[in-house]
């Protein structure tokens, strides 16, 4: 309940502060409570949902309109194919979107919408399930409805009680319940979940691999013989604009990588002397990071950065332990990892 009075009174900063504290504490509650009366019906609700031979369409106005498409891109991204069909919309043709064999989930708070009802008997009539998502069990939404998931609340979180604010949250929250049960139920992964958003950040994380990423072929790996001179090993470093350089044997498996650092230590340490030397005496032999064609790209940046000094390059070797490619963390973070 809110009980912060703004009438007749000046008003501070510490007024509003509480103020919206106590807007989420009234929309936090009433999700509790909607929690404490989840029951057998819910479950009705996940298996009519889960044995669903079509796809599943949201209906609502108004503010539960909003919510109504918010539970069908919830849903669509976790694996079950659902759109949302505004019902006055459905009056003037779209109600053709509804095949028999679909479930439809129909979100109210009063559960006596016009334009809802309007639709009711031209669904039913195709033997379609409803599913209600409605905060009054005596309306007729309610009464029609095959399931009925109880989203009632004792007010809203508008100083008046008119905007619908708790009721929404509330509905949200139910849908959500719906969703992520669904998700749990039908063992959906984070892989599929991936191949559902490829271009956003964590679809990303989920499906690129080292071998998408890796620098490769003549043009881009850099590459030289154990036998390479200074001169070579410099060419080699500078034009490829890596930093580094990996050596192979002539069997193509990787020796050691040559750095810019190894590089500059090693004209520190011999001087003019440098000159005269191979690629096999300026080389380590044990490079601190060794990947995988088949790794996870993101694995990848993060087995680069978690040390004490972050690793701009590595190597890629594959199963014959070939030295296949380069990688520089730089790929990765533009690879939006």
């Amino acid at each position: 309940m809110i009980t912060t009075d703004f009438q007749d009174k000046d008003i501070d900063s510490e007024d509003w502060i509480t103020f919206g504290r106590e807007v989420l504490e009234v929309e936090a509650a009433a999700i509790k409570h909607a929690a404490d009366r989840l029951d057998s019906t819910f479950l009705r609700a996940v298996e009519l949902l889960d044995a669903c031979a079509g796809k599943i369409v949201t209906t609502g106005v108004g503010k539960s309109g909003i919510a109504a498409r918010k539970l069908a891109a919830t849903l669509t991204s976790n694996g079950c194919p659902a759109v949302y069909l505004h019902p006055s919309e459905a009056m003037h043709g779209d109600l053709g979107i509804v095949a028999t064999q679909d479930i439809v989930i129909a979100l109210s708070n009063g559960g006596e919408s016009e334009e809802l009802l309007a639709i009711l008997p031209a669904l039913l009539a195709r033997g379609v399930q409803i599913v209600a998502i409605v905060g009054s069990g005596d309306s007729t939404l309610a009464q029609r409805a095959a399931v009925v998931l109880d989203a009632s609340i004792e007010r809203e979180a508008c100083p008046l009680n008119l905007a619908p604010t708790t009721s929404v949250v509330v509905a949200m929250a139910i849908g959500d319940a719906l969703a992520m049960t669904l998700q749990k139920k039908r063992n959906f992964r984070a892989e599929d979940y991936a191949l559902n958003h490829p271009g956003g950040r964590l679809g990303r994380r989920l499906t690129l691999r080292v071998s998408d990423i890796m620098r490769h072929g003549e043009e881009g790996r850099p590459v030289v013989a154990p036998t390479a001179t200074f001169q070579e090993v410099l060419c080699e470093i500078t034009g490829k604009h890596l930093g580094a350089t990996g050596v192979a044997d002539n069997h193509g498996s990787l020796a050691g990588i040559i750095t810019e650092y190894d590089f500059r230590s090693t004209i520190q340490k011999h001087g003019k002397e440098s000159f005269a030397l191979t690629a096999e005496s300026m080389m380590n032999s044990r490079p601190a990071l060794v990947l995988r064609p088949d790794q996870m790209a993101f694995e990848a940046m993060q087995a680069m950065r978690d040390r004490p000094h972050t690793l701009s390059i590595a190597p890629v070797i594959d199963a014959q332990e070939c030295y296949i490619g380069m990688i520089h963390i730089t790929d990765l973070v533009r690879a939006g990892l």
